[in-house]
């Protein structure tokens, strides 16, 4: 008799938790429905960053559970630091509120006053990223120059963003490490207005900007040779670009710890595309956003609409981001400050 009331309550007892766990889904599941997810660029409309937030943002929601309404807006400012801190300190943590931020807004934490900043970006959540990117100089045709190594010789004049954004820092990070003479003009909003100005002759090319957002810009300008790929700035390069002539920048490094500091540098392009929620989201909800992200990018429809639009689609998961955040933050400080220096520029 006892042993039959132990068998009982065993049977209540496993009854009870699957139900509560069906409960638990089945809440988490409504607590989409109806409901709207913000994504929030860390750039103006236009331009790479804008076009595969939106693309994501096309199918993203058929793939959370729910299908809520997506949306997305434009915070661009201070080299993604804009959204970063909004993300961080005002936006909600309930997991509706996601943000497609810059490379260097996760790296920036490495090298700027995390009280300047008013947040700390190596607690941001990541979901994943759409791509890796490498990244590249380009310059026009007739800037006089062909390699970077020209660029060692003659002062060539490139468009930037802010402080803390690619086509700012990457060309500094050139001067500091492999003694080009660039010359940056900086405050352009983001890379679309980068490239009017080298439409207008303003400026004579952009470091910082990856191949794939430059085709999706601007395609017919490298097919006609008017655009020409300058350097790959990236620890390994594409094996395509290295055949047809485009160097790697990490080539004319000038010793093995200048080699060591672009490395820490460039390592931030893996997070191409990151799309990451503020720290302090629920662990479920994460996990849950994790999976529908990456379902996503895999998307037979999500991919159809990329190749339409010349997007290039290698999905990073959110779990492979978050390991690689927490090896850079563990980056020798020697290392760290040489890279900040160099990031900064004079």
């Amino acid at each position: 008799m006892l042993r039959r009331r132990s068998i009982m309550r065993a049977g209540v007892g496993a009854a009870l938790v699957v139900a509560l766990a069906a409960a638990a889904k089945a809440q988490d599941d409504a607590s989409y429905k109806g409901a709207q997810i913000t994504i929030a660029v860390a750039s103006t409309a236009g331009g790479g960053y804008d076009s595969y937030a939106r693309m994501v943002a096309r199918h993203l929601g058929k793939h959370v559970p729910g299908n809520p309404t997506i949306v997305v807006t434009n915070m661009s400012g201070a080299g993604g630091n804009v959204v970063g801190r909004y993300l961080s300190n005002a936006a909600p943590k309930d997991g509706t509120y996601i943000a497609l931020v810059l490379p260097g807004t996760i790296t920036g934490g490495l090298y700027l006053d995390k009280a300047k900043l008013q947040y700390d970006p190596s607690q941001l959540s990541h979901l994943g990223s759409a791509n890796s990117e490498i990244d590249m100089c380009f310059v026009r045709s007739d800037a006089g120059v062909k390699t970077l190594a020209d660029a060692r010789e003659k002062e060539v004049i490139l468009g930037g963003s802010a402080e803390g954004g690619a086509t700012r820092e990457q060309p500094a990070v050139l001067n500091a490490l492999v003694g080009t003479r660039f010359k940056i003009v900086s405050g352009y909003p983001g890379t679309r207005e980068i490239v009017i100005a080298i439409e207008r002759n303003e400026v004579s090319g952009v470091c910082g900007m990856s191949f794939s957002a430059m085709k999706l810009q601007r395609a017919q300008w490298l097919e006609s040779g008017f655009l020409l790929p300058l350097s790959q700035n990236h620890m390994t390069g594409d094996p395509a670009l290295t055949t047809k002539g485009v160097m790697r920048a990490v080539d004319l490094a000038r010793s093995d710890e200048d080699r060591q500091v672009l490395q820490l540098i460039y390592s931030q392009q893996v997070f191409g595309r990151p799309f990451v929620m503020a720290q302090g989201v629920p662990v479920a909800r994460l996990k849950l956003m994790r999976s529908a992200f990456l379902a996503t990018l895999g998307d037979k429809d999500l991919l159809a609409d990329a190749a339409k639009l010349r997007l290039d689609v290698n999905p990073v998961s959110g779990d492979e981001l978050q390991a690689l955040v927490t090896k850079l933050y563990a980056t020798p400080a020697h290392i760290i400050k040489r890279a900040g220096d160099a990031l900064k520029g004079p």
